[in-house]
């Protein structure tokens, strides 16, 4: 047989669609050729298979060969297409056996030597091929990646000659093996709300955060303990369920830095430098990557001296705030990935840290003070639910001994704060659509009289507007009360220190 028909998949965003690898093999002088939109990696992969094929005990043809990589107008990248390349090759020459391959996917990187390398991107292809109910050959080393997905049709190899003797069905020799069994060793130790001397307001604020998924400015001076306060917020949010586990895990599997199976149902924490760009924020390149706002899918974000990132920066955090995706678009190519985290932001109160400080004097003009806020847009600060001030803590109260309520026993009150959440919706409350808030923080006559006195002081949007209802529902919700009150709404007005200038 000159022709072979190997299947496995591309890697476009979190899709891994099907390629069918053709190779055909005729007389002419010889040449080995590759087409079907492969970049440069997919390129160099024929001196890579050719290499691994001799050193694995193969005869390679010296003839005119000819890969086509279909469909032929999505683009192929990376090196994943080795393994299934070699294999055409090997079936078009007569040496292989693929009559086990119909309803198999092959992929994996090959080295000179004919070992198996890992892939990026391998989560995607492994999950489509799970739910298309088809196999799946991969490298060894990766074996712990797709473990948590519990499919009994993954096989991996160490080698080229390992895949090519288990196709023949040669007797004593190593068979393709299942993936390494999945433990979740990791436990995530986040450091103690105890730890955290006073501060009840704005400990008060990231709870009622957790537990209705809202974002959070903290702005404050220096010192006060607004990043020792956002390093402990993962440590109080709700579980993962599979369905977001997975979906982190995919977007690390395709990202530069890859998948770490420990990692698996944690969730992330993200926290780039002020000095990152927008597109290191949302994504981008030649193939898009998924940039910091996706990488903190189902997690958190925190932006550590808010106004000191570039205001264009900035801006790019209001469709996915408002939407959960970002898309990407550039010549070659367009995609979307998904962006749901919470913010945290934390700021000082001016350029010097001092405004409105009771001890230190304040050295910024009102002017200097205007400028530095005016660097968060009025649409960017509508996004984010809670303001909270964070001031300055007494020295007797640091030198109290005293400790503040422990993370385990705030996090009991967010965890059932959720589950009211989930069981009236099937989400958070900060994620409500305008027509569900009607229904769900409907109020009596004394509460509007409440929100329209704040309306006429405040001058609130009508974005600003609602984020106030979903967060007084949240406070309900942790109060256990299935009716919003006047209390809920003071509390949540209690917390747009901006809105209050």
């Amino acid at each position: 047989m000159s022709v072979a028909v190997i299947y496995t998949r591309a890697q476009n965003a979190l899709n891994a669609p099907s390629v069918r690898a053709e190779v055909h093999i005729s007389n002419g002088l010889p040449a080995f050729a590759i087409v079907g939109m492969p970049e440069t990696a997919v390129k160099e992969s024929k001196d890579r298979v050719r290499a691994a094929i001799i050193n694995s005990g193969f005869e390679f043809p010296n003839r005119k060969i000819t890969v086509n990589l279909s469909p032929a107008d999505l683009p192929k990248e990376g090196g994943r297409y080795d393994l299934p390349i070699a294999l055409g090759v090997l079936s078009a020459s007569g040496q292989l056996d693929t009559s086990r391959l119909k309803e198999t996917d092959v992929v994996g990187e090959l080295a000179l030597t004919g070992e198996l390398r890992p892939i990026a991107g391998l989560l995607p292809t492994a999950i489509q091929s799970m739910q298309l109910s088809r196999a799946l050959i991969l490298p060894y080393q990766e074996s712990d990646e797709v473990s948590f997905l519990e499919y009994d049709a993954f096989f991996t190899a160490e080698t080229l000659r390992d895949v090519v003797h288990y196709l023949n069905d040669q007797e004593g020799n190593v068979a393709l093996m299942p993936p390494k069994e999945f433990t979740k060793e990791r436990v995530m130790e986040w450091r103690d709300f105890a730890e955290v001397r006073g501060q009840h307001f704005a400990k008060r604020a990231l709870e009622i955060a957790a537990a209705g998924g809202h974002n959070i400015l903290l702005m404050g001076p220096p010192g006060t303990g607004k990043t020792m306060l956002a390093s402990r917020f993962a440590g109080i949010l709700p579980e993962m369920n599979r369905e977001e586990a997975v979906e982190s895990a995919m977007i690390a599997s395709i990202s530069r830095q890859g998948f770490n199976a420990e990692d698996y149902g944690v969730r992330p924490f993200r926290a780039p430098h002020h000095t990152a760009s927008s597109v290191a924020l949302v994504g981008g390149g030649s193939h898009p990557k998924p940039g910091e706002i996706s990488l903190a899918h189902n997690g958190i974000l925190f932006l550590d001296e808010f106004p000191e990132f570039n205001r264009s920066v900035l801006e790019v955090l209001r469709e996915p705030l408002e939407s959960g995706s970002i898309h990407i678009s550039r010549a070659m190519s367009q995609v979307e990935y998904p962006a749901r985290f919470q913010l945290i932001a934390a700021m000082n109160p001016c350029p010097c840290g001092y405004y409105g400080d009771k001890e230190e004097a304040c050295s910024c003009s009102e002017f200097a003070v205007r400028r530095y806020r005016s660097k968060i847009s009025g649409p960017l600060l509508d996004r984010i639910d809670l303001h909270v001030e964070v001031p300055r803590i007494d020295t007797d109260e640091l030198q109290s001994g005293e400790t503040g309520e422990s993370t385990e026993a705030i996090k009991a009150r967010v965890d059932a704060a959720r589950s009211l959440q989930l069981a009236r919706r099937g989400k958070a409350n900060a994620h409500l659509e305008v027509s569900e808030i009607d229904d769900d923080c409907a109020l009596g006559e004394n509460e509007w009289a409440l929100l329209e006195r704040a309306q006429q002081r405040l001058n609130l949007s009508p974005r600003s507007f609602h984020r106030i209802l979903r967060v007084a529902r949240t406070i309900a919700d942790l109060a256990g009360e299935p009716k919003m009150s006047a209390p809920h709404l003071t509390e949540s007005l209690a917390f747009r220190a901006l809105d209050r200038g």
